[in-house]
């Protein structure tokens, strides 16, 4: 081999062995630079923190009660079944055209328990408001009662006979339930079995309202503040009774306005009655509450 072709070989070794110093040399300074730490993973439950805190949404705050300068005259509305037929029924028609007359005439349609603040406090969420209630707790309550409250956008109370949940005419419990849950429905206590109660033992009258109240707390997860006497009759015992039991109000079938001057066991209701015309309607529950 010549010596001009032995230095091209060591020319090219040397070359080689430059490149891999070279390299060997970023490979250790690459090594030696700190490691940049990334950042710490938010925990589940902070994230679900920060979450919450970015979709909660203020809540507009409920406007003060009115207070009245003189005694509020409640206009108590008292219905049944919701079907055709005697006296007492009303039919499905009539009360979805008055249930939207409420709504058009911008009432407030009120729950039990706003009923009983607004008569044992005189106050009122607004100046025209209204309480609706039906009597014994009929199955049509659900079946044509609910859909025009629901469309409508109204509230009413159901005066339920705790012993006539098994009664193929009478609302279950699972219906109540149902009901309760649209928002648009509560239940007050027409005792278990509807007897009268001024023809009955003061033991009996005790059972009938402290047997309905207890029923209704514990299936209904409530606090049962509204009794409604059977045939609205009732006497110095029942009341005695009815506030023993916990009951804050109580309603008779007596036709008036509901005042507290009555008697808050003894509060009169106004009779719907059927056929009666709108315009008749509208004038039976007008009253100036100021």
């Amino acid at each position: 081999m010549g010596e001009l072709q032995m230095k091209k070989q060591w020319g090219i070794l040397g070359g080689l062995v430059a490149l891999l110093v070279v390299l060997i040399g970023v490979v250790v300074w690459q090594q030696r630079q700190p490691v940049k730490k990334s950042a710490a993973p938010v925990s589940e439950s902070r994230r679900k923190e920060s979450d919450t805190k970015r979709t909660v949404v203020k809540q507009p705050k409920a406007k003060p009660w009115i207070k009245l300068n003189k005694p509020l005259k409640l206009p108590i509305l008292m219905y049944h079944s919701i079907s055709s037929g005697n006296s007492l029924r009303v039919p499905a028609r009539q009360f979805q055209q008055e249930m939207a007359y409420l709504q058009h005439h911008h009432y407030r349609t009120l729950t039990a328990d706003e009923a009983v603040r607004a008569l044992t406090t005189n106050t009122v969420p607004q100046k025209k408001v209204v309480w609706v209630t039906l009597d014994d707790a009929y199955k049509d309550n659900l079946t044509h009662g609910l859909p025009a409250l629901e469309q409508a956008k109204v509230h009413a109370t159901i005066n339920a006979i705790t012993g006539f949940t098994h009664k193929s005419n009478h609302l279950t419990l699972s219906e109540m339930k149902q009901m309760k849950a649209t928002g648009r429905v509560d239940f007050a206590s027409h005792t278990v079995q509807h007897l009268d109660l001024n023809e009955i033992t003061a033991a009996q009258q005790k059972t009938e309202l402290f047997k309905s109240k207890q029923w209704l707390d514990a299936k209904l997860n409530q606090k049962t503040e509204v009794l409604c006497y059977p045939a609205g009759r009732a006497d110095k015992t029942t009341h005695r009774l009815a506030k023993q039991a916990g009951y804050s109000i109580a309603l008779t079938t007596q036709e008036g306005m509901a005042q507290m001057s009555q008697g808050r066991y003894n509060l009169a209701r106004l009779r719907v009655i059927p056929g009666m015309s709108t315009a008749t309607f509208g004038s039976l529950i007008a009253v100036n509450n100021q």
